[in-house]
């Protein structure tokens, strides 16, 4: 029976060559990178005692690799996705470890704590881009929906060891133990990947390396669906910012808990992603797209507002499995729509333009949620519950139900 005849299933992914090595890295990257997100900002909130300072790390740890991203996409589709990700991954256990140890000697004051977190962000974005172009071309067509189901859901898998290891260490270790826990895992992810082929020639250099990534971002501007992506998701990742930063704040401040109880809560909200990332990528999602992308942002909205004034432990948690929940799902819809509408010639440069744009609102909302939070709990919270209805409502008004046209 041809590839294509075949009835998709998750069993089919692994049989991919290659894959399995793959998914290996990509979940070892991707547990190191939810250690950071929790690690990072109980860090600060220990060692500096500023939110404010948080929230201009979680800036900086993100907005510089975004704008680095058009570059970063031309570099993995001229120098191969594979090589690049294993570079991001040494760089980034390097720098993760000097954080733990200057910080032990008492020589990390905050300019420097902030460059080299601006570093990593820089370094980052490839293995990000990296792993999100790669599985489409690695994967055939008929199999998209399910590497995507498998995509969101090593994401949540992660979400739900990361935060609860990172929190473990910070409660019991200290921050610095996390940190360094964080590093041996993005090295052992570097190595999973040594010996893994490209599934495609790299391309060969038609202009210059600036010349080829702006070519990318006008791609991504030419294209109607990657442009009102960009647009919605700016809204709606605009909202996250505050949370990424409220959660912590919520538990240690109003309810009294500690960095564990923190990790714990984020792990519900990645169990929570990962059975509705399975359960999604078993549904075929063309032409539903749209509505289940801004469905699922519509569902935090009420959530958000309640995070704002609870002090019940219990709701935290329930608030963040339906977050977890609602995320997945329009993770999925968002990979499908962002695969079907691009030029696989394409892939390295849009992806990595696109991805940016998406997550740009984050680091903008928790820099301006940080000085918010030294006043107030609640109103973050309620700022990022009007955005979610805005993000909701954009969703549907700027992507297109179909490519509008064809691009160059």
């Amino acid at each position: 029976m041809a590839l294509e005849e075949q009835e998709p299933s998750y069993g089919a992914l692994l049989r991919i060559p290659g894959f399995g090595r793959l998914a290996l890295g990509t979940v070892l990257g991707r547990l190191a990178a939810q250690m950071w997100e929790i690690a990072l900002v109980l860090f600060v909130l220990q060692r500096y005692r500023s939110p404010s300072v948080a929230g201009l790390a979680v800036f900086l740890g993100i907005l510089p690799g975004l704008a680095f991203s058009p570059i970063a996409g031309s570099l993995l589709d001229r120098q191969g996705r594979v090589r690049l990700m294993i570079f991001d991954y040494s760089v980034t256990a390097a720098l993760t470890a000097a954080i733990a140890v200057l910080s032990l000697l008492h020589r990390l004051p905050v300019p420097l704590l902030l460059a080299t977190v601006t570093m990593l962000s820089l370094s980052n974005i490839l293995s990000i881009t990296g792993t999100r172009s790669l599985f489409p071309l690695m994967v055939p067509r008929h199999l998209w929906d399910r590497s995507n189901g498998i995509d969101t859901s090593t994401y949540s898998f992660t979400a739900i060891i990361g935060p609860a290891v990172a929190g473990l260490l910070i409660a019991r270790l200290g921050p610095e133990a996390a940190l360094i826990a964080m590093a041996a895992v993005v090295g052992a992810a570097a190595l999973s990947l040594l010996g893994v082929r490209e599934p495609i020639e790299r391309a060969a250099p038609a202009s210059s390396l600036i010349r080829d990534s702006w070519a990318g971002l006008v791609y991504v501007v030419r294209n109607s669906t990657l442009r009102g992506l960009a647009v919605a998701m700016f809204f709606t990742n605009l909202a996250v910012g505050p949370v990424v930063l409220g959660i912590p704040l919520l538990v240690l401040h109003r309810l009294h808990g500690g960095a564990d109880t923190v990790g714990q809560i984020w792990a519900v909200f990645g169990l929570a992603g990962l059975v509705a990332g399975l359960v999604a990528g078993r549904v075929r999602t063309e032409g539903r797209e749209r509505p289940l992308i801004a469905a699922s942002v519509a569902i935090q909205v009420p959530a958000l507002v309640v995070l704002g004034f609870t002090d019940q432990l219990g709701v935290v948690f329930a608030v963040a499995a339906l977050i977890g929940v609602a995320s997945a799902i329009s993770l999925v819809a968002i990979f499908a729509l962002r695969q079907r509408r691009t030029d696989p010639a394409w892939f390295g440069r849009a992806f990595a333009v696109s991805m940016s744009l998406n997550m740009l609102g984050q680091p903008v909302g928790s820099a301006l949620s940080g000085p918010l939070f030294e006043r107030s709990l609640a109103l973050p919270f309620l700022f990022a519950a009007a955005i979610s209805v805005v993000g909701a409502v954009v969703t549907m008004l700027v992507i297109p139900a179909r490519e509008r046209a064809p691009v160059a």
